[in-house]
């Protein structure tokens, strides 16, 4: 079913980008609300409303690269003691 691999896709790509945020909570909160949002939504069978749902996790992949490319390029390098910083 192309829908579903379309669907599949755009979850992967939320959780892919939304890991990229510098800022560890930025990060987790990103890869927490498209994880609730899919899951609540999971058992959806009505084509208007998956559509619907579609375009707007396609409209919040667009902003989640956006920020997570504009997080990158203004990190101040700290971290907090709950991340895995590599040791130089």
């Amino acid at each position: 079913m192309a829908d579903r691999a379309h669907v599949l896709s755009l979850y992967r790509n939320l959780l892919r980008h939304g890991n990229k945020f510098a800022s560890y909570n930025f990060r987790k909160y990103a890869v927490r609300r498209s994880r609730d949002a899919f899951r609540q939504h999971q058992q959806e069978a009505d084509p208007a409303v998956v559509s619907q749902l579609i375009k707007k996790a396609e409209h919040d992949l667009n902003v989640v690269r956006r920020q997570a490319a504009i997080s990158q390029l203004y990190t101040t390098g700290d971290h907090l003691v709950l991340e895995n910083v590599p040791k130089l």
